[in-house]
This record gives structure tokens, sequence and C-alpha cells, in this order.
């Protein structure tokens, strides 16, 4: 089988981790080009990866060879980028989040829907061995019924990091903690508990931070399985702690710390999976490995060839897109 053709559309913070898995996956996929309309950008990116740039988003979609783009760009693109390449029929890896409004999220899914083109979101953590571990646990019954689902995503960003222009904005990145940092645990959090019916909140702006948008959360929750919960969201909490859920069963509880699962049963048995890493809740956003992405992208990969079955899908992020839209309006 020849290889899947891609291409790389923006060069940013997340660009580095798309191209270490890239180069991985070699025996499957050939990255073809890479493009920024920032020339500093496409020098530095091409001094560090073998992957040919390009300065023309046109020669990309006008390439009938190129059968799948990875869309890296701010979300406030996301959109207009999503309808160029269902248009060429090219499948899409979209980088989180879908876009900067539900609205335009959900014109996402359908265009790509419409088009009858693949749309994976990277929503990583899902492919966590960890994090696996305890999809496994909850898909064949180990915890029993659940009774309680929280989260806590105790992230701490510089106001360094939201002096860069347009973060933390809505024209660009649609908002805050939710949308950027907490999308990733709130996606973990719904695979495994499915979307709260009923949200009540708090969102604030700190005094630790200057921006437009929100940098603590706190909401509680109620499950269609008679489940509740709470979800913490902050990019406050210096120096940064390990993302957390919490799972509560009538056969047992489990937690989801960083990349350790550890679980307790009332047979007596327990389980843990995985163990401490970095993994970018502190002041370096990157600062973890890229063997997520690369089965994220693998997966991707074998969804177009017809050997997997997609994991993370564009309806599958549009369900935490509205939980984060009810959060927020919630709190209103």
């Amino acid at each position: 089988m020849a290889k899947l053709q891609v291409a790389m559309i923006g060069l940013g913070m997340a660009a580095g981790h798309h191209a270490r898995a890239l180069i991985d996956l070699a025996d499957q996929v050939e990255c073809v080009a890479a493009y920024s309309p920032t020339a500093a950008r496409r020098e530095a990116f091409a001094a560090q990866y073998p992957i040919p740039v390009i300065d023309s988003l046109d020669a990309i979609f006008d390439d009938p060879d190129i059968d799948a783009v990875l869309i890296l760009t701010p979300p406030s693109s996301h959109w207009e980028l999503v309808e160029r390449a269902a248009a060429a029929g090219k499948h899409i890896l979209l980088e989180k989040p879908l876009d900067i409004s539900l609205q335009r999220a959900e014109a996402i899914v359908a265009v790509a829907e419409k088009a009858n083109v693949k749309l994976g979101v990277v929503l990583q953590n899902r492919f966590r061995p960890a994090a696996l571990a305890l999809d496994l646990l909850v898909v064949t019954g180990r915890l029993g019924s659940l009774v309680g689902a929280s989260a806590a995503i105790r992230n701490w960003r510089p106001q360094s990091y939201y002096d860069v222009e347009g973060r933390g904005t809505r024209a660009r990145d649609g908002g805050g903690v939710l949308l950027t940092q907490a999308i990733h645990t709130i996606d973990l959090l719904l695979s495994y508990a499915g979307a709260p019916k009923d949200v009540s909140s708090f969102v604030r702006t700190t005094p630790i931070h200057q921006m437009e948008t929100e940098d603590l959360v706190a909401a509680c929750l109620s499950f269609e399985s008679g489940a509740i919960g709470t979800l913490n969201a902050t990019t406050s909490a210096y120096p940064g702690l390990p993302d957390r859920i919490e799972l509560i069963g009538t056969q047992g509880t489990a937690t989801l710390s960083g990349d350790t699962l550890e679980a307790a049963f009332m047979d007596g048995t327990v389980a843990k999976v995985g163990g401490e890493q970095s993994i970018g809740t502190g002041v370096d956003p990157m600062a973890f490995g890229h063997e997520m992405h690369r089965a994220l992208i693998g997966n991707f990969i074998g969804s177009i060839t017809g050997e997997e079955t997609l994991r993370v899908s564009g309806r599958d992020a549009l369900q935490a897109h509205r939980f984060i839209e009810n959060i927020l309006a919630a709190s209103r």
C-alpha cells in the first residue's frame, strides 16, 4: 500500500511534536509540505526537521496527491481552513479546540461530514496508557456503576504566557483555561462519564493574570447516570500540578493523576498503571514527549485506511465544547 501523503499547516508551538510523530511513522505516512506564512518560522522548522517547507497554502489544497492536512493554526482560523480542506477532499487532523465558538465548531463538524472526509481532533491525552487503562475499567464495568465523576486541572501559566498577542482572548483563542487547557481533561472525563445534564458554576479571572478571559473555574455537575461531581480548572496554580480525574463506582474507585492510574476494588484487588512524568502543566506547555501525538496520528492514519476506528472525532470534541459553553452559561 502506498504511503499516505500529508501536509502540515501552521508551524507554531505544537508543530514540533507533530513533526517528530510523523517522522516516527515514516513507514506509514510521508509529510510532503509544512506551511507557515512567516519566513522565520519556516526557516526555524526546516533547520530542525527533514520536512519540506512552503510559503503557499494553495499549493497544499491544489495538490491532488495530498491525502490529509494537519491544521495546527490558532483556533480563530480553523473554520475557514477546514472548509478549504473539505472542499479539496482532504482528511483533516485539527488542533484543539475546534474553533472559537460553539457555532463555528458545529459548522466545522458539519462541513467535514458533508464532504465525507475524516475529521480528527488533537486531544492526545486519550492515548495516555493510564487513560486507556481507565477507559477499559469503565467499559468492562470493573468499577460498577459510577456514582461520582470529578476532574481537576491545576496548571500554571505566568503572565508572560498571556502577553503573547492573542492568547487568552475571545477573538483568537475563543476563551481561557476551559477551552485552551482544561479541554483535554474535560474530553477524558466526558469519555468516561458522559455529558452532565445539569451544571452550576463560578467563573473568574484572578488578580494573578491580566487577560480577557477566565483563569479560574469551579463547577458542580450532575450526570444522566445519577452520578455527581465537580470540575476545577485554573492556570493560576503555581508551579502546576498533575491533572486529575476521580471516578467513584459501586465496585471501586479509580484516580487518574497525570500519567498514573491507581484503582482499588471492593473485592480487595488493586491496580496501578504508569508513572509520574512531565506533562506540561507548568510554565512550558509542551514539556512532555511526543508519544501521545504519535499514537493519535497513527490512529488517524488507521481511520483513513480503514484499519482503525477514529478515537477522537469532531463529534467527540463537540461534546466538550458544548459542556464548556454550559459551564460559562451557568456562571453568567
